[in-house]
């Protein structure tokens, strides 16, 4: 399982994963938010995506960090949004740079 050893912002909106590899994540906040596998996002049965794009402002953004045990971390959105619990192996498969997206 890939494992973080630093996890921050990238810049006012961005979150940025330094990986135990030395490889370098940066997610786009609004991406990263509109990827939410959270219940309220995602429906449980089906996996038909709830939240639409209308609905996630183009600024939002994280406000907090928080680790759940030692495999995920949950956001805390600028829109009022936390109950979405990202796990590692999750991130890095959503990892956005060329290198990755090529794999």
């Amino acid at each position: 399982m890939p494992v973080p050893v630093e996890i921050g912002r990238a810049n006012l909106f961005d979150l940025k994963v330094t990986w135990q590899d030395g490889h370098e994540s940066v997610y786009p906040a609004r991406h990263l938010r509109l990827q939410c596998p959270c219940a309220g996002c995602v429906d449980e049965v089906t996996g038909e995506r709830r939240v639409t794009a209308a609905s996630v402002p183009d600024d939002v953004k994280p406000l907090g960090l928080q680790l759940v045990g030692s495999y995920a971390i949950t956001i805390q959105w600028s829109d009022g949004h936390s109950t979405g619990i990202y796990a590692f192996d999750r991130l890095r498969k959503m990892c956005p740079c060329e290198v990755c997206q090529r794999r």
